[in-house]
């Protein structure tokens, strides 16, 4: 069953996975300052939207990458949607933790890899690229053959594209910024002037947090 980007957006509007704050920016990891929160993870509360997100990985992988061996989820976002799309295709799954562990086996990796396997990596959004390009980092230095990423959403960040093609990552996504916040404002779910607020911040969101 394929779908079109604006039925993905729809869906998670339908549950709310997008939050809007103008008054009060959110923080990301990376330290930027954002009037717009996507939360991925609500999908997995929800089984119909769950799977339709995963029919749809299930489809973009068969598309766009051949011969995958393993389905590798980014910690903690897409630990559970890679698990779900690994045991659809019937493959092994693993996952790549931000940070070494300090007690145990101190692992990175938690899972099995076997030397030049070729993985396909899950994450549940694409912000900066940063926690995502180390995870696929992570991969290639335990002699993986990381094949490219899918997730469900990219914020577009023209820095960001550059980032993976600089990596040559390969990145395919079910949605993205541009698709989902114009269509927030069709269906009402924000106003033309939280639109336009909006899409101000996404010129220059690195420097954004410094005048606001």
């Amino acid at each position: 069953m394929s779908i079109s980007e604006k039925q993905v957006a729809s869906l998670l509007l339908q549950i709310k996975a997008i939050k809007i704050n103008v008054a009060k920016p959110f923080q990301w990891t990376s330290g930027w300052k954002s009037p717009i929160y996507c939360d991925n993870r609500k999908t997995l509360s929800y089984p119909k939207i769950r799977n339709v997100i995963k029919e749809q990985f299930i489809e973009l992988i068969n598309n766009k990458f051949r011969n995958v061996e393993a389905i590798a989820g980014i910690a903690t976002g897409a630990i559970a949607i890679g698990a779900i799309i690994a045991d659809a295709l019937n493959l092994p799954f693993l996952y790549v933790r931000s940070n070494q562990k300090d007690h145990g086996l101190q692992n990175l990796i938690e899972g099995e890899t076997l030397p030049n396997q070729r993985i396909v990596v899950i994450e549940d959004l694409v912000s900066t690229g940063g926690s995502s390009l180390k995870a696929v980092n992570t991969l290639r230095n335990n002699n993986c053959n990381v094949l490219g990423l899918a997730a469900i959403f990219t914020y577009q960040f023209k820095a960001t594209e550059n980032r993976f093609d600089e990596s040559d990552c390969k990145l395919y996504t079910l949605c993205n910024f541009e698709i989902l916040v114009d269509l927030a404002k069709q269906t009402g779910y924000i106003s033309s002037e939280e639109l336009a607020f909006i899409k101000q911040w996404h010129k220059n969101p690195e420097n954004w947090g410094a005048d606001n």
